[in-house]
């Protein structure tokens, strides 16, 4: 019983680092650039995109086509580094626990 006591503390323990973990994602910005530093995007943890920085030199009616693929580059370099981050900071608080292999946290 003791054994099962002490799984209930470190499940509740583990979910508050959860929680904690999940906060300090949703509060990180992230900047994404492309185009050589032409284009950036800041976006948060969870996906949302909060600023837009163009390079003046792209607004040519030709590079239309060119400045929209430069913004959708940014934005993907933007939630890569979020989910890198996510992934270090998940990595770092289950350290030790026996998850699964492959198994991706927050669920």
């Amino acid at each position: 019983m003791r054994d099962l006591m002490g799984m209930m503390g470190k499940v509740k323990e583990m979910q508050a680092k959860m929680e904690k973990m999940q906060a300090e994602i949703a509060a990180l910005e992230v900047e994404g650039k492309s185009g050589g530093g032409l284009v950036t995007v800041i976006m948060t943890g969870k996906g949302d995109l909060r600023g837009l920085k163009i390079d003046p030199s792209l607004f040519k009616e030709d590079d239309v086509e060119i400045l929209e693929d430069l913004i959708v580059a940014a934005h993907k370099d933007a939630k890569d580094k979020a989910e890198t981050v996510m992934a270090e900071k998940t990595k770092e608080m289950t350290a030790g626990l026996p998850i699964p292999p492959g198994m991706k946290l927050p669920f």
